[in-house]
């Protein structure tokens, strides 16, 4: 059995676990939950930067981050099921490089609010990685086709950094995007897995 380090509201741990579902791989991943904060969780002997997610082999390889572990499931699938080997390879790569930046400029922005005290946040720190979402959202709701049921690492990345937005930015980003939020619709409608791994509110 392989092991998912992760936690319910990690938007790079969602990925992974839309992953393992759409390619009929999640009953032979276990989910265990892993504590970034915690310095005596086991997270830190498997990955050393502490982050998660990170996908324990069984010969006890423990990979880490998400893209090598999307690699991972793919590979084990049989290949060429999220990640195309031929044309569109680098345009689905490119898609969830940029899905991923979101999603850290995001956390980056929650983590300023969370983790200093008032007086020491950095609103133009805050500022420059919000500059860095509202750009990408502006690139994608330019030029994203059509939702396609075929899915890839791209769309997976997507569609988790869009419900990353929406759980801990509410309302921020869909009166100004409605082509993105039709195409996230269309997702969560298509996807039953997106809806199974939505993390609490809160």
């Amino acid at each position: 059995m392989l092991i998912l380090r992760s936690s319910p509201a990690s938007p790079f741990g969602r990925k992974v676990k839309i992953a393992m579902h759409h390619l009929g791989l999640a009953d032979r991943i276990e989910v265990v939950m892993a504590d970034t904060a915690d310095p005596e969780d086991s997270l830190r002997g498997q990955n050393p930067l502490g982050k998660i997610p990170v996908l324990i082999l069984e010969d006890g390889l423990a990979l880490h981050d998400s893209p090598v572990i999307l690699e991972y499931l793919d590979h084990l699938a049989g290949g060429g099921r999220i990640i195309p080997a031929g044309p569109g390879r680098f345009e689905v790569l490119r898609l969830q490089a940029l899905a991923d930046g979101i999603m850290d400029a995001a956390i980056l922005q929650v983590y300023e609010r969370r983790m200093r005290p008032p007086e020491l946040r950095h609103e133009g720190w805050t500022t420059y990685q919000a500059g860095k979402v509202d750009r990408a959202l502006a690139a994608l709701e330019a030029t994203l086709p059509a939702f396609s049921p075929a899915l890839d690492v791209g769309t997976i990345a997507l569609a988790s950094a869009l419900g990353y937005l929406d759980l801990r930015f509410p309302g921020s980003w869909r009166a100004d995007h409605p082509r993105l939020e039709a195409w996230l619709a269309a997702f969560e409608a298509a996807v039953p897995s997106f809806d199974k791994t939505r993390p609490p509110a809160g």
